[in-house]
């Protein structure tokens, strides 16, 4: 399996294809294939028995993005409180 740079959460931009220009955060990476998801690219219609019709995001080629920002890591309460008090 390949380690990729972009992870789950990270800021991109779409550099071809017909989304160009379009910014969105990552919603799932598949390292397998190479590709991920974005919010907002590569809209597809899917039809559901029960929700209707709905709009979901497709996978793009990870070669078609350009990183722009990191996701925030998350830190505790706790790690906060030691830091501040050394």
């Amino acid at each position: 399996m390949i380690k990729l740079k972009i992870k789950k959460g990270d800021t991109v931009q779409v550099i071809a294809g017909a989304d160009k220009g379009k910014k969105g955060t990552v919603l799932d990476v598949d390292a397998k294939k190479i590709k991920i998801k974005v919010q907002g690219v590569r809209m597809r219609t899917h039809y559901d028995k029960q929700e209707g019709m709905l709009q979901k995001e497709g996978y793009i080629d990870y070669s078609n993005v350009k990183f722009l920002t990191a996701a925030q890591k998350k830190t505790s309460a706790k790690k906060k409180a030691t830091a501040k008090s050394k």
